[in-house]
């Protein structure tokens, strides 16, 4: 601070210059696209990726967009009389290309709006607060600027709890300590003016050295206690926090396990719709030329409504619920998920969750609680523990200690929050001022009851601190905390007897366990005695009190939480900064790390960089822990796990973890979290707890099965409708339902039926299979064993009803069992009636089935089926107010309760029958 230009800071013509030649500080914005641009995105199909810069779409999307021409194409011939087509439904003939634009206008706009809506919650809890105050010297004085404004080669004044606000060199440092774990993930770093070779770390060193010069301060970090004086080197962008909040821009992502399995069904369905339209065309073509005589013109409009009906067929099979069933059950889960503190952002993560294999964690924060605590005491003169919890510890002895540990500390505690305590200042000091609180000792009246003389301020090199203080009897006391073995060198006996071997022994112990231990000595000062000269200590005459062993406990629910996952066939593995040894007792804590782990299982950022990305491949699945990792290491990870054909989920809360967060399939960033983890994330846990990402990782995997489910339903009876269709084609027989009855059905297969087994609540049995094959096809064995045999019998059920109708006079449905089957007639209304409610009624307790699908339950198992039961009500109330007061709009007449009665006896048959086969299975 001597030099004239830092006393003076700059001028403003000199900040002027600055700002026009580095930049402003601030973090540049990922891109974003217009609204409009995203939305065609979404409709652009297998084309999107045509188009510089924007996502794939969704390929069934696109099916639907063809099927949709179509039937434009089908409905504008029968409108206008084309080909010799009879008109008798007027502008119905149009309500089914309406209903394909309809579902995909549904399923678009429902994915679209949810997505909207989480961004706009996403960015009032992501917000970069650039206004916050920061103290800097400009033109000779102290000012107050916002954080936006620091330029290159400002004079920034930092104190105890500011945020560094851009990286800078320190010209000034008073027992300054830095949280540096957002950027590098490491613990705190103590600060100092002195010069330190960057290159020193660059080359690797020791594994205890800092990842950062200790003469710089990186934007971000946060000053944990004592104060400096900086001068700002790069701003915005430039920063470190920059440069990582820039490589998280870069797309890594990967297409989801969803998307990649529903392109395969689309494709098969195209593949097989295109397939049987084929083999219409062909027979039928066949079957005209077998006839008899051969008249051009009659061919020509003959071989034109053959290939009508084989675009109808083509209509009938896409599955134009699906998308829409997708979008439903993802918006669905995105707002229930809220609920259990996962703030989805990118819908498609609520379903990739349940695809995950590999769940890479960081530890401060997401598998500890953040928050030091005094896990062990050993006090040397006290018979236990115990006697500093009775209120008549006023001996001497307990005195000495809780007065040492209140005085002899710079730290304060932040009692806002009566629920969760904070820590002004270093968290090891915060640690035991918690200690002294939940022991009924106020360390503020402590300190107030005593004359603060001199002290020893503390420094690594020194690893102690020292305070000498006056007591309200005039007593002088001084004590002392630091590294218990330069504690022990310092002191000339103990409170009570012991010996080196025995400290020895303890400490080892503690340190097993991953803990910080302190030392403590006090020793009564007389008047005149220099126990301090010259800012050292020199006391000759220290007493030893006790030892202390701090550590970051494990949150209490993650061992169950991580139990789940591995029971589930998640692997679970560890990033932090941390030494191995700590590394390792944290995951021998939640249960990760076995007896018969080894070197194999544990790798050091040193080591991980010495490797080569293939290296890396192939040892990455037997890893479990990565101990003293680099900003990028997780990263890294998170790429050699993908090449082995893993899905994987990503844990962060640091400006360092998002470009791992960007690379993974699912980034789970932190609530209290940096900006720039959030903004890379997918999912943000609220809570921080590692129990929401297995809660997360249920709701996946439930409405993945929930999909199936709805799959199972359409696709059954998508093959009855095509089989009618197809057999329809060849007997030259008319269809049973109109366009407005398909019209329903397509509203009962598709809307109603996609919220309702959208709405059936997650299954915890799901978290006892294992992760599901991300390249297996989404329909199994189980699905088309049901498909095939339930839409094989509702197509044998139907023909045989239609043929009856057909060849007889059916007035009841009772009357089916009873008809004789004669010559050809037309249907009659009520035949056509009865057609539509028996279809329909099918359908409706196939719906059922599909909602026991693979539960291993009874269909009438309703508990948090509220959404479910409803919309089964609406549909069956639907039905019978459609058949009651439809008329000519559905081509249908009232029938008689009777009817009714044998049509619902009839049906359900389907619903007992998949009962009773559900009951032999278990």
């Amino acid at each position: 601070m001597r030099e004239e230009s830092v006393r003076l800071g700059l001028s403003d013509e000199e900040v002027r210059r600055s700002r026009e030649v580095h930049g402003a500080n601030v973090l540049t914005p990922p891109d974003r696209e217009s609204v409009w641009k995203r939305l065609f995105c979404k409709l652009t199909g297998p084309f999107g990726h045509y188009i510089d810069g924007w996502e794939d779409g969704d390929g069934l999307i696109f099916i639907l967009e063809i099927a949709a021409l179509l039937s434009v194409l089908i409905s504008c011939a029968e409108f206008f009389g084309w080909f010799g087509l009879q008109n008798e439904a007027g502008f119905g003939v149009f309500f089914e290309p309406v209903g394909i634009l309809i579902a995909i206008l549904l399923a678009t706009g429902i994915s679209f709006f949810f997505e909207l809506k989480a961004d706009k919650e996403f960015s009032i809890l992501n917000k970069v607060n650039d206004e916050t105050p920061v103290k800097v010297i400009r033109n000779g004085h102290v000012t107050k600027i916002e954080k936006k404004d620091v330029v290159v080669g400002d004079i920034v004044l930092l104190d105890t709890g500011e945020e560094v606000p851009a990286d800078a060199e320190l010209l000034e440092a008073v027992m300054m300590s830095v949280d540096e774990s957002t950027l590098t993930g490491e613990p705190i770093c103590r600060k100092s003016v002195g010069e330190k070779n960057a290159a020193e770390v660059e080359k690797g060193g020791t594994a205890d050295e800092e990842t950062f010069p200790s003469n710089h301060v990186m934007r971000g970090t946060k000053v944990m206690e004592g104060h400096g004086v900086c001068k700002v080197f790069a701003v915005g962008d430039n920063t470190e926090n920059g440069r990582v909040y820039r490589a998280a821009q870069i797309d890594n992502s990967v297409r989801t396990p969803l998307n990649e399995q529903l392109d395969r069904l689309g494709g098969f369905i195209s593949k097989l719709s295109y397939g049987i339209a084929l083999a219409v065309v062909v027979g039928r073509v066949i079957m005209f030329l077998l006839d008899g005589d051969f008249v051009l013109m009659d061919f020509v409009a003959y071989f034109l409504q053959t290939v009508m009906i084989a675009v109808t067929l083509i209509v009938v099979a896409v599955p134009e619920g699906l998308p829409m069933a997708v979008s439903l059950s993802l918006a669905y889960s995105m707002r229930r998920m809220l609920k259990t503190n996962n703030l989805v952002r990118k819908m498609h993560a609520c379903e990739t969750m349940g695809a995950i294999t590999v769940i890479c964690t960081d530890k401060t924060g997401t598998l500890t609680q953040n928050q030091m605590q005094v896990a062990e005491c050993k006090w040397f003169g006290l018979e236990s523990e115990a006697d500093v919890k009775v209120s008549t510890a006023t001996t001497d002895g307990m005195l000495t200690v809780v007065e040492g540990m209140a005085v002899n500390s710079t730290a304060q505690l932040d009692t806002t929050d009566s629920e969760r305590i904070g820590v002004v200042g270093n968290p090891t000091e915060g640690a035991l001022l918690l200690w002294l609180r939940q022991n009924g000792f106020d360390y503020l009246s402590l300190r107030h009851n005593v004359e603060r003389i001199d002290e020893v301020p503390f420094t690594t090199e020194r690893k102690l601190m020292a305070t000498l203080v006056r007591r309200a009897n005039g007593m002088l006391m001084l004590y002392v905390k630091g590294a218990p073995e330069i504690v022990w060198g310092l002191c000339s006996k103990t409170a009570v007897h012991t010996d080196k071997e025995e400290l020895t022994r303890l400490l080892k112990g503690y340190q097993r366990q991953a803990m910080r231990t302190l030392g403590f000595a006090a020793q009564e000062v007389n008047d005149g005695e220099d126990v301090i000269r010259d800012g050292e200590l020199v006391a000759d005459r220290l007493s030893m009190i006790g030892v202390v062993a701090i550590s970051d406990p494990v949150r209490t629910d993650v061992p169950p939480a991580v139990s789940d996952c591995l029971k589930a066939g998640i692997e679970v593995k560890i990033v932090t900064g941390d030494t191995p040894g700590t590394a390792c007792e944290i995951g021998r804590q939640i249960g990760l790390w076995k007896e018969n782990d080894d070197e194999r299982n544990i790798l050091t950022g040193q080591e991980l960089a010495m490797m080569s990305d293939d290296e890396l491949a192939e040892r990455v699945m037997d890893l479990k822990i990565i101990a003293r990792a680099r900003p990028m290491d997780k990263k890294r990870l998170v790429e050699a796990l993908q090449k082995r054909n893993q899905v994987v989920a990503v844990t962060g809360d640091g400006t360092n973890d998002a470009p791992a967060l960007k690379a993974a399939h699912v980034g789970l960033s932190m609530g209290d979290g940096t900006a720039v983890a959030k903004e890379a994330s997918d999912i943000t846990i609220i809570d921080n707890s590692f129990a929401s990402i297995g809660r997360a990782v249920m709701w996946g995997r439930s409405l993945y099965r929930n999909i199936q489910r709805f799959i199972l339903f359409q696709t059954t009876v998508n093959i009855a409708a095509c089989l009618i269709v197809l057999a329809g084609a060849f007997m030259g027989t008319e269809s049973p339902l109109t366009v407005t009855q398909m019209l329903w059905v397509n509203l009962i297969m598709d809307t109603f039926a996609a919220m309702a087994l959208a709405s059936l609540p997650p299954s915890a049995s799901v978290m006892s299979e294992k992760p599901r094959n991300r390249f297996a096809f989404i329909i199994n064995n189980p699905m088309w064993k049901q498909i095939v045999g339930v839409g094989g019998i509702f197509f044998v059920l139907l023909f045989v009803l239609l043929y009856v109708f057909e060849h007889s006079d059916v007035t009841s449905a009772a009357g089916v069992f009873t008809a004789e089957v004669g010559a050809r007639n037309r249907l009659t209304p009520y035949e056509l009636s009865l057609f539509f409610t028996f279809f329909v009624m099918l359908q409706f307790w196939n719906m059922f089935n599909a909602k026991a699908f693979a539960t291993g339950r009874s269909a009438f198992h309703f508990k948090d089926c509220r959404g479910f039961v409803f919309i089964s009500a609406l549909i069956f109330v639907g039905q019978i107010f459609i058949v009651s007061v439809g008329g000519q709009f559905f081509n249908v007449v009232p029938i008689s309760l009777t009817d009714w009665v044998v049509i619902i006896a009839v049906t359900s048959l389907v619903l007992w029958g998949g009962e009773l086969l559900r009951l032999m299975r278990v």
